[in-house]
């Protein structure tokens, strides 16, 4: 059980993904109306919202072990950077319920900071060979395509409301 419970906290995106995934079937299933606005608040709150509060809170609170599980030495900036998925948290649980552009802005911001993370985590892993978890692991991955499904999902789901405002 303890390693079940390492792999879920240690792949947290992973884990945030799949249960927005549920969440969505489950929409699927039993939603009468507005079936893509509703998955898409889900996104923004499992991937945004749910996620970057858990980003900050560990990189805050446990600055020491996400360090080490990322493959580099503790640094001042893990506050920093968990103040910043504090924020994108934050932004992501108001954007469930928000407009159309401030689901862009959160969308663009979030894609900025997450692809910018994985530039970051090629650099390392290319660079100083650092294949650890957190480096080169799930993260990864997911920091190069949430940003991108977020996006989709935002064309999607509000086309009317796209097309007012770019017109």
């Amino acid at each position: 059980m303890g390693e079940i419970i390492k792999l879920v906290l240690s792949n947290f995106s992973l884990t945030l993904l799949t249960l927005w995934l549920i969440a969505s079937i489950f929409l699927a299933i039993f939603s009468k109306s507005n079936l893509s606005g509703k998955v898409l608040a889900y996104f923004f709150f499992f991937n945004l919202g749910l996620s970057g509060l858990y980003g900050g809170f560990i990189h805050i609170a446990y600055g020491d072990m996400i360090a080490k599980f990322i493959g580099w030495p503790q640094s001042p900036f893990q506050i920093e950077v968990g103040v910043a998925n504090l924020a994108f948290g934050v932004t992501g649980l108001l954007a469930c319920f928000a407009s159309y552009g401030f689901r862009l802005a959160t969308l663009i911001n979030f894609a900025v900071f997450l692809w910018g993370a994985a530039i970051g985590h090629i650099y390392q892993m290319v660079e100083h060979g650092n294949f650890a978890p957190g480096n080169a692991g799930v993260i990864f991955w997911t920091d190069i395509f949430l940003p991108l499904l977020g996006f989709i999902l935002l064309y999607k789901a509000n086309s009317y409301e796209r097309n007012r405002i770019f017109k």
